[in-house]
């Protein structure tokens, strides 16, 4: 299958590698790649790993156009009041029958229903598993292996950037230093605010909750709450308790719609929320007819986030 890349950042070069090791047994090929700072690369014969890059492209229509891919990968940026851009590009690819896979989580954040909508009118596929959990399978896990299953809820903790942060300011250092080692490690956002003041924990649990709960919700409707005031004392003394705390995302279905919160939450240190450290993950999926299910991803990295996608696009060519 042919593919044309939107972006090109530490996701996109990881992807880029995992293609070129899987390519005897998946045989997909980049024809096309656009960057906001390196321009644009064109290849009808697959892409090397570390393409060299041309002029920009004048837009995304005339970068879909040229690259004459089946699926777009949409690997832009969060922005997390609007979706935008990336909302823009999925959109101009389902108007030329491509299939989409993104891991930027702003889409299915704002304007997922839409999508699907458009998606579906299309005859196209879109798969968004890199969003919430890296590559750990939630979406699809729901849609392959809990035939009609509904999700009364759920309860996450799914924010590297903060838990780095609280880890650092447990031995004693400043949440900016802490900061600074999740920048270092490549998992904070572009901006680390998103991540501390609890917009990339809001624009996940609204992903979570419009896909598997029929919400309707953005992060901006979310009551978000992020840990830009917890301070390395505050931490210290609850370590002296046996507590800590985590930015904790909840969901419930509540008077016939559904309610999703961020907060920095106080747990014992033997609670399972507490248990994730660094760039783990856990989230919870309370259900009518599992009980409470969940998926737990231990210390994912970049390669993780770019096998999400690459098994969304293996799902995509087995699906057509």
């Amino acid at each position: 299958m042919r593919l044309a890349l939107i972006g090109f950042g530490h996701v996109g070069r990881a992807f880029a590698r995992l293609l070129v090791a899987k390519r005897p047994v998946f045989p997909f090929r980049i024809a096309g790649i656009t960057t906001a700072r390196h321009g644009a690369a064109f290849d009808d014969r697959g892409l090397p790993q570390e393409p060299e890059f041309g002029p920009p492209v004048e837009s995304i229509e005339q970068f879909l156009d040229r690259a004459r891919a089946e699926v777009v990968v949409e690997l832009t940026t969060l922005n997390p009041a609007t979706g935008e851009p990336a909302i823009s590009h999925i959109r101009a690819a389902f108007a030329r029958k491509c299939h989409v896979a993104t891991a930027n989580k702003g889409p299915i954040a704002h304007a997922y229903a839409a999508l699907k909508a458009e998606a579906d009118r299309a005859g196209v596929c879109f798969r968004f598993e890199s969003t919430v959990m890296d590559g750990a399978p939630v979406f699809n896990m729901v849609r392959n292996c809990l035939p009609g299953v509904v999700v009364e809820g759920f309860t996450g903790v799914l924010n590297s950037t903060s838990k780095i942060a609280i880890d650092a300011m447990r031995e004693g250092l400043t949440m900016e230093e802490g900061i600074r080692r999740a920048q270092q490690l490549g998992v904070a956002e572009a901006d680390a605010s998103f991540d501390i003041d609890g917009w990339d924990s809001a624009a996940k649990g609204a992903a979570l909750a419009n896909v598997l709960m029929d919400a309707g919700t953005t992060p901006l409707e979310v009551d978000r709450r992020g840990i830009g005031r917890l301070t390395t004392d505050r931490i210290l003394d609850l370590m002296r308790q046996e507590k800590t705390i985590a930015l904790v995302t909840r969901a419930k279905r509540s008077g016939g719609g559904v309610r999703v919160r961020v907060r920095a939450e106080v747990l014992p240190s033997t609670d399972v929320l507490a248990s994730v450290k660094g760039t783990s993950n856990l989230l919870l999926l309370h259900t009518d007819l599992m009980g409470t299910v969940g998926t737990v991803s231990i210390s994912p990295g970049v390669e993780q986030t770019a096998y999400g996608v690459f098994s969304d696009v293996v799902d995509i060519a087995r699906s057509v």
